[in-house]
């Protein structure tokens, strides 16, 4: 059983699937135009969110407006595709290859956190991001901490990705990194980098989105409720 999902594991982040979805020279430009323009106002937005002091609500409205202008524009640069992954009996669509890769991410940032907690400045940057979620209703939070997962995915690992004709693994990492500095958050970077690598190989792989935002969901919930406890916020 283990070895079985192992296996699933591995070919979810390795293995590509044969896929006949490729976009026109016309389509590609549209894409790219696009995706340039969502990008540049999504990191402003973004920017703006975490400049919000915590308990005021007009955080929880931008940040659903945000995951609303990522799917958005994620639609109006062309199709999107949910992508299969190998399995035992054929091509499958990539759920629980998803989810687990989402525990196994979770996991490791928790260890992290155990470490990041003790040091002083790394550790307020955490706190910063918790702050707003300490206030105003908790599942209000978590809901739209799991839109903004979707929205992600949708639009980097769906619109983005399909926008970059080479190295689009590396290219939209860097964007994601780049348009989530704009918050000024060291430690939201750095997490932008780790679950922009795994999730741009789950893209690759699979062909589609559904991987990569099934990993951002169950990472997000996950981290939504065990680094207030880890962080003591």
């Amino acid at each position: 059983m283990i070895r079985d999902l192992a296996r699933l594991l591995r070919r979810s982040l390795g293995e590509q699937v044969p896929r006949d979805h490729r976009d026109s020279e016309q389509m590609l430009r549209r894409r790219q135009v696009v995706c340039a323009v969502v990008v540049v106002v999504g990191a402003v937005a973004l920017g703006l969110a975490l400049r919000i002091p915590p308990g005021d609500g007009s955080f929880v409205w931008l940040s659903v407006g945000l995951s609303v202008l990522w799917i958005v524009g994620a639609f109006a640069s062309g199709p999107l595709h949910l992508g299969f992954v190998r399995g035992s009996g054929g091509l499958v669509r990539p759920v629980l290859p998803g989810v687990l890769t989402g525990l196994l991410l979770a996991a490791l940032f928790c260890l992290g956190a155990l470490v990041v907690r003790e040091l002083p400045w790394l550790g307020d940057q955490v706190r910063t991001v918790l702050a707003h979620g300490s206030h105003g209703s908790g599942a209000a939070v978590l809901a739209v901490t799991l839109l903004t997962g979707v929205a992600e995915e949708t639009f980097f690992r769906g619109a983005v990705y399909a926008a970059v004709p080479r190295r689009p693994v590396l290219v939209t990492t860097v964007v994601y990194v780049v348009a989530t500095a704009a918050t000024g958050n060291v430690m939201l970077a750095f997490a932008a980098v780790l679950l922009g690598l795994v999730t741009g190989w789950q893209r690759r792989a699979s062909g589609g989105v559904l991987a990569p935002m099934l990993t951002h969901l169950t990472w997000s919930a996950l981290m939504y409720w065990l680094l207030p406890l880890i962080f003591g916020a």
